[in-house]
């Protein structure tokens, strides 16, 4: 196993700008926001762990990316801003959740507690379970685990034709399996950060 933690030095450099622009949003941070922020330099910090990569095939390890820093998304131009028309993030689940001791509706909750904290400010809301049947959508059955796996693609298609007008995002949420080409054996998620 090999544990990647990075030092306060790297972590301010990646965090805090000198950029002047950004310098006086910094200054307008209130304490929740300070607090936030002064926590991933905190070496005993519990909501910036240092991660863990158990096996060389682990994401990181095997699919290594460059690095971004805070400036860096900022000046993206890609990059979007909620705007009072546009502040929601909707959630839309997607068939069956599988679990019958915990229902749909807790994982919902869950999952919209958790935005909510993570995106604070913007407001979630959860739509109706979606079957898979109604979505039009290719599949296959992978030939290694046997299963069911849906085109992420197709997925998100029907999203952005169903993505409300005053949404920030809509995000589909399932348990069933995810391709994003014939190639791959299967994808954690897939976004569009344009669309």
């Amino acid at each position: 196993m090999k544990v990647i933690k990075h030092s306060e030095d790297v972590l301010k450099t990646a965090l805090m700008s000198k950029d002047k622009k950004l310098m006086k949003h910094y200054e307008k941070f209130g304490p929740k926001e300070q607090l936030l922020l002064n926590e991933a330099f905190r070496p005993d910090s519990v909501l910036f762990r240092p991660i863990t990569l158990h096996s060389d095939s682990d994401w990181i390890a095997s699919h290594p990316e460059p690095t971004q820093d805070f400036e860096q998304f900022y000046h993206d131009p890609s990059r979007t801003t909620p705007t009072p028309q546009k502040s929601f993030i909707y959630i839309q689940p997607i068939g069956s959740f599988g679990d019958a001791t915990v229902s749909t509706d807790d994982y919902m909750k869950w999952l919209k507690d958790y935005c909510e904290a993570f995106y604070y400010g913007l407001t979630v809301r959860i739509l109706g379970p979606l079957p898979v049947s109604h979505m039009g959508c290719a599949f296959r059955v992978n030939e290694y685990t046997r299963n069911l796996q849906l085109y992420a693609g197709d997925i998100l298609k029907y999203l952005k034709k169903k993505k409300p007008r005053d949404a920030f995002c809509i995000v589909g949420v399932t348990m069933i399996d995810l391709y994003p080409s014939e190639s791959w054996n299967f994808v954690f998620g897939q976004a569009s950060l344009t669309e």
